[in-house]
This record gives C-alpha cells, structure tokens and sequence, in this order.
C-alpha cells in the first residue's frame, strides 16, 4: 500500500514531515506555478511580439513549443519519479521551473525565450505526475479523493485566475512580470516541499526503459505535433498525414516493445484493468470539450465583445469561484457513492453548461455566460477528480508516476485535440455561412475575398480595411461577428455531443482498489 511506501523506515522523523495536508500544500503550489504559467503567457503574447519583433509563428511556438516539450516527457517523468523517488523528481521540477522562468524573463530575444519555454515544459513535466503520486503516498484511500478534489480546485482556480493575472501584469508592470512570478511561488513551494513531503518510490524498478522512452517520445511528439500544425497545414497536407503516419508507426513500435522489455516503460497491464482505460478515454474527452470550447471564448470576448484582456478573465470569475467550491465537493461525492455517478452526472452537467454557451449571442451579458460557468464548474470537478482518481487508484503503488503521467498526457492531448478539430470545424462553418451574412448586410463579396476573410473572423476578428465609410464597415463587422458566432455554436454543439458520449462511458468504471493489480504484459 501508499502507505507502506511512503513510510520507509530510513526516513527521518521530525515534526509535520509526512503530513498529509502539509503535502497537499506543498504538492499544489508547485501545480499552481504550472498551470497559471499556462494561462498567463497568451496575455503577455502581443506585448512580447512587440518588444522582441516577433512573428506570428515565433508567437505560436512560445506556447506550442512549451505544450510539446511537456505533452512529449510526462510518461517518461512519471517512470522517473517511479525509479528515483517522487519527492526527488517533484524537487527537480519546481526548481528547474523557476529557474528558466528566471531566464526567460531576462531573455533579450525570441528565438532564446522559445528554446527557455521548451526546457520549461520539461520541467513543469516532472511537477506534475509526481504531484499525483506523492497525494496517493501521502492520503489513505478513504481519504484519497477529498485530496485530489482540493488539488482540482487549485488547478482550476489558477488556470482561471491566469488571464486575471496576467492582465493586471501585462497592463501594469510588465511581460516579464507574468514569469518573474514563478520564482518567488517557486522558492515557497520548494522550502514547503523540503520540510514536509516524505520520499517514496518503487522498490521493485531498477531501470529506464530506454529504447521505450525514445519510442513513445517519438510517437507523442508526431502525435501532437500533427495536432498542433494541421489548422495551419491543413488536415490533407503531405506533412500532415507524414507526422500522423509518422505517430501511428512509432506507437505500435512502441507497444511492440513494450510486450518484450523487462521493465516496460508503460506496462500494457495496466490497460487490461478496464476503469484505467475508461479513466484515460474520460480524461480526453473532458480536456476535448473544456479546452477546445473554451478557447475560442477568448475571441469571442474580445474579438465581439471588444473587451481587454483582463476583462476577459473578469469574465471567467464565476468558473474560478465555481471551482473552489465544487472539487472539494466532488471528491467529498466520490468517496461517498463510487465514481461513476459523479462522473456521469458531471458530464451531463458539463453539456448543458456547452448547449447553454451555444446559445450566446452578440449582446450576451454577465449573467449571460456566469450561469454556464458555474455549472461547468460543477460539470468538470467530478470528472477532473474521479477520472484522476479512477486511473491513478486503479494502477498499482509501483507504477502511480507512470498512471499520473498518463492522466497529464491524455489531458494535453485531449485539450490540443479539441482546440485543433473543434477549430478545424469552426473555421469550415465560418467560410460557409460567411458568404450569406455579407449578402444579408448587402456588402459585396468574391470567392477570393471569403477566402481571405475566413481565417480573421474564425478568430471574431472583423477585418475592415483602412478608410472603409462607415456604414460599409458597420455591415463588415456585423457579418464577420454573425458568422464567428455560427462557427462558436457549431463548436460547442460538436462539444455537447462529446460530453454526453464521455457521460456514457463513466459507468464502466469503478473507485481505485486498496490492494496493487500485476501490471506487466508479455
């Protein structure tokens, strides 16, 4: 058992070492500093266009090279802390995080703070399975889904509070203040985690599976790189269908291999337990409809609405404060009737929260989008923490890195899926319905013109040309605001139908078992 592990008895003994709420605060400051990191840079983004002369593309890889670099490692991290010891390897992360944030805030150009951003996704990589195991260490197992319920809540609360945040900085000290950030976060979360947390590790691993750690880490990098740049190549592009081919051949390598190493990296054991699957498919599903549906919310509220950037995170108050409240609850619900009618009524709530932000229209208020909000913080907490729970609780003590490290990978690529597809499909919407809206507000248009228009108002932006009359660029923006609209509705209403599959789906799972599983295939 966790405890078993956690308690090894060379480890010394002094006051709140070991204490298992001491180690949920240290655990989730150093996720708080990850996840706002992950918010907060989009804001700063067209400040650091502007002062270091950066391109869109640079732009897009401040992000993506950071999403890659962590989507690409975190398996590979949780082997790591699975080997080494998780308080090790969770130590390893919160420094090496703070310190490139260091460096990326001082650093004088784009093509440097890029390369910074893709060491900081290898860091922020080994944060954050750790941090899973080192709760299921630290917790019994009645006790195990409160915990991960307030580490839910600090997770949502800080993705929200990151545009908030960044705004108030960006606005008023700088971009380089959105990373400063960290280092102090950084310095607290480390002296907490070196007082408290007590080390634990897999007696029974004593290797890294090599030739599986390049195998995977191919096939994920080809995988969410073919997500990441398909928008921009376009899902029929050469390239595209090359990296996507180029995934699927490193994948089956991969597991190949994995039925022939004598310590897999991910052992296919793990799969033959159907929650640890379902858990996965639930963990993709929930990131496809949150982060793809809420992406383009951004746009909406700026694009549409015109609002700054910390007005839009204003916006998100309700989500945040939703969240303080429904995590706790949701692991409170877990323990209390199992996982899977918590998740399925989650999911369902999480629908009716998309079909009711499907329905905004250009005049939406606060209330307007507070209502869907709310719920969708209720929606998502049972599903964030009882899909955590059911694959992590379900994997047994020696592999919760590798479990945790699974449930992060199938989250980012879940979230990168749906910003991609769900993206794909607004944008097709947009060039279809646009045509109709510019006739209907009498504005002329060619095949060309709707072409070159497409992308611009899949983003709410109204692209009026300098010295347009006004009555002309008045109908422009109607239209392109119109058409953004229909595109948003379609991507939520493609998100409401996932959410009901994934509600479907969470009555094949069942709560984590209190006593290990044999993991090893072949």
């Amino acid at each position: 058992m966790a405890q078993a592990l956690a308690a090894r008895p060379d480890a010394p003994v002094r006051r709140g070492h070991g204490h298992p709420w001491l180690t949920l605060l240290a655990v989730a400051l150093g996720v708080i500093m990850v996840m706002l990191d992950g918010t907060v840079v989009a804001i700063a983004n067209p400040v650091i266009g502007q002062e270091l002369g950066a391109s869109l593309s640079d732009l897009q890889w401040v992000t993506s090279g950071y999403l890659l670099s962590l989507a690409v490692f975190l398996i590979t991290a949780g082997k790591l802390g699975d080997l080494f010891g998780h308080k090790r390897v969770f130590m390893v992360g919160i420094a090496g995080f703070a310190v490139t944030s260091l460096a990326i805030g001082l650093s004088q150009s784009i093509g440097l703070l890029i390369a910074l951003r893709v060491l900081q996704g290898l860091f922020g990589a080994l944060l954050q399975p750790a941090a899973l195991a080192l709760l299921r260490a630290a917790f019994p197992a009645e006790r195990l889904n409160m915990a991960i319920g307030i580490w839910g809540a600090a997770i949502g609360v800080s993705s929200a509070a990151g545009p908030i945040v960044g705004g108030l900085l960006v606005e008023n000290v700088s971009w380089q203040s959105v990373f400063f950030i960290n280092v102090p976060v950084g310095v607290v979360a480390l002296l907490v985690g070196l007082w408290v947390i007590r080390e634990s590790r897999a007696e029974s691993l004593s290797r890294i599976d090599i030739p599986g750690v390049v195998l995977l880490s191919g096939a994920m990098f080809c995988l969410v790189w073919t997500i990441i740049k398909a928008p921009e190549y376009g899902w029929g592009d050469g390239r595209t269908i090359g990296f996507a081919a180029a995934a699927v051949v490193l994948g089956a390598a991969f597991v190949f291999w994995q039925t022939r190493a004598r310590e897999p990296l991910l052992p296919l054991g793990l799969f033959r337990n159907v929650s640890v699957s379902v858990g996965t498919a639930l963990m993709v599903l929930m990131a496809f409809s949150m982060f793809g549906a809420m992406f383009f919310l951004t746009f909406y509220f700026q694009g549409v609405h015109g609002l700054s950037p910390l007005e839009s995170g204003l916006r998100l108050l309700p989500m945040s404060a939703g969240m303080i409240i429904a995590s706790p609850l949701a692991g409170f619900a877990l323990t209390k009737l199992g996982p899977r009618i918590p998740i399925a009524a989650g999911m369902l709530i999480t629908a009716i929260s998309m079909f009711l932000l499907s329905r905004l229209g250009l005049e939406a208020g606060y209330v307007d989008t507070a209502i869907p909000f709310v719920l969708l913080a209720f929606g998502l907490s049972p599903v964030m923490v009882g899909a955590t729970e059911v694959i992590v609780g379900n994997a047994s003590v020696e592999l919760s890195g590798v479990a945790g490290g699974m449930q992060q990978s199938a989250m980012q690529v879940g979230g990168s899926l749906g910003t991609a597809v769900l993206g794909a499909l607004i944008t097709a919407k947009v060039a279809d319905v646009l045509p109709g809206h510019m006739a209907a507000n009498n504005v002329p248009s060619t095949p060309a013109q709707i072409e070159a228009l497409k992308g611009p108002v899949s983003l709410g932006v109204a692209p009026v040309p300098p010295g347009t009359p006004q009555p002309v660029a008045d109908a422009l923006t109607s239209a392109a605001h119109l058409s953004f609209l229909d595109g948003m509705h379609y991507g939520f209403t493609v998100a409401v139908i996932v959410a009901v599959v994934a509600a479907g789906l969470a009555f094949f799972v069942k709560a984590g078992r209190k006593t290990d599983m044999p993991v090893h295939a072949g």
